[in-house]
């Protein structure tokens, strides 16, 4: 071995000096986002936001480790529109499909020309992938392989049977092409995302996982519940099934602990896979929860513009900006998601997104975020809803309300006669901003509700 000379010695440690600026001028890699979705959770159903018949141990330690979020709210009372919101980043009113529910059998869905959350990211060099629900459309005109996503492995409906995947058709995809798999689909979903992050580890591209679950939607089988399946089977086919003659607390806790379970055996994969500290992970649901969730403190639930029909849980570990054991109470939206991701990608902000959302990494990093008034819309029985700041507009039918929803959560104090100038002010923007959507659509919504429910609605917007 030759023998180091002085000068050597110093153009060894000038290089190093001079590759070790270059290491710190090198951009920082964009963040990963695992982002799951449960399905119709009420904002309670996790023991880190009330719930006392069940634990939930692996969300409350991710509640522990980022910002727990207790006044988020999904874009709509019900799924497919809250998914238009999601993947757009914007009101689900604007797009023909953002006035499906439910998705009837038209050939309507997400315009595969629509900037979505997946296509965006995957401009910025991202690998996307969707790992559960799509429910914005059928093939072969619309699907998640079509709106930006490299790779999708899940169901295209709206909901289907946790073993058999179908109600009564089969609904199980890789990619478009049909598959079938034997098990529970929580776990199912659960081992395609292990096996993707396995897979994209130490990959060269930063990636999102889009995680939906169909958990806890009905019907309500919990994982031992095959016989069940077995059962409502032979009822479907006899053409004897509604899915809303079943269920019980004990089996509403066993579908919301299995997801619980997975979701904590997917973020030990994270961890062990070195990616934890450069992704970030969000929970949240897509709407307020059904008949066995607990909405406490607020009441309603899915399909109705109460709060318990549009606040969800929505949690946030976000290293370098979330801050562990915190919560926050300031106002978010679904919309908000994609221009937040988007943002810290590197993407393009504001205008040119062409989004109503915002970018939340403020709150998420514990501040605040400008004032701004939030909107709903829904068909069933001409509902109507505004918020700002403490205060709610709500419309059912004729009946009109103001709430302080801060005071009064579970929304029984009308205040409209004692706050005159704000229920005007409230109702007023609420028919501005509705006049720059698109108007209800009587066929969207005509396989569910009634001609009575149809004709509410309508008079309403009339």
């Amino acid at each position: 071995m030759g023998r180091a000379t002085r000068r050597t010695f110093v153009a060894g440690a000038l290089g190093a000096m001079a590759g070790g600026a270059l290491a710190k001028a090198a951009p920082r890699r964009p963040p990963n986002f695992l982002f799951i979705l449960a399905d119709d959770m009420g904002y309670a159903d996790l023991s880190c936001y009330g719930r006392r018949e069940y634990r939930t141990p692996a969300l409350d330690a991710l509640a522990s480790q980022g910002i727990r979020f207790t006044a988020a709210y999904a874009n709509s009372a019900v799924c497919t529109p809250s998914r238009v919101a999601l993947l757009t980043g914007r009101y689900q009113q604007r797009l023909a499909i953002g006035l499906e529910e439910p998705l009837a059998q038209r050939k309507v869905g997400l315009p595969p020309d629509q900037p979505t959350l997946a296509s965006l990211l995957r401009a910025r060099g991202y690998a996307t992938h969707l790992i559960g629900k799509w429910h914005l459309g059928r093939l072969p005109q619309f699907g998640p392989l079509q709106s930006g996503y490299d790779e999708f492995w899940g169901i295209r409906g709206g909901a289907v049977d946790y073993f058999s995947h179908g109600l009564p058709d089969p609904d199980l995809w890789d990619g478009d092409t049909p598959v079938t798999k034997a098990g529970y689909l929580t776990d199912l979903l659960a081992d395609r995302t292990v096996e993707t992050l396995q897979r994209l580890r130490g990959g060269p591209r930063p990636w999102l996982i889009s995680l939906h679950f169909t958990a806890p939607h009905w019907p309500w089988e919990g994982p031992g519940d095959s016989a069940e399946s077995a059962r409502l089977a032979e009822l479907r086919s006899r053409g004897a099934y509604q899915h809303f003659d079943g269920g019980a607390l004990a089996t509403y806790a066993a579908i919301v602990t299995r997801m619980d379970e997975q979701i904590g055996r997917i973020l030990r994969t994270l961890e062990r896979s070195g990616q934890r500290e450069n992704t970030v992970v969000v929970f949240t649901s897509d709407n307020g929860g059904e008949r066995f969730s607990d909405t406490w403190p607020f009441t309603g639930r899915k399909t109705e513009l109460l709060e318990g029909g549009l606040r969800v849980p929505a949690i946030v570990r976000w290293p370098g900006v979330s801050k562990p054991g915190t919560t926050s109470d300031v106002q978010t939206m679904t919309m908000d998601w994609l221009p937040t991701f988007v943002a810290a990608a590197g993407g393009a902000e504001g205008p040119a997104l062409q989004t109503d959302g915002v970018d939340i990494r403020p709150a998420i990093a514990g501040g605040a975020l400008p004032e701004r008034t939030l909107f709903w819309r829904y068909g069933h029985r001409g509902q109507q809803a505004a918020r700002r700041g403490v205060w709610k507009y709500l419309r059912i039918r004729d009946n009109t309300y103001l709430f302080d929803v801060v005071a009064d959560p579970l929304e029984r104090a009308n205040l409209k006669g004692r706050h005159a100038s704000m229920f005007e002010g409230l109702q007023a923007e609420w028919s501005a901003w509705n006049a720059t959507m698109l108007p209800p659509d009587r066929e969207a919504n005509s396989a569910g509700f009634s001609a009575a429910e149809l004709a509410d609605h309508f008079d309403a917007e009339d």
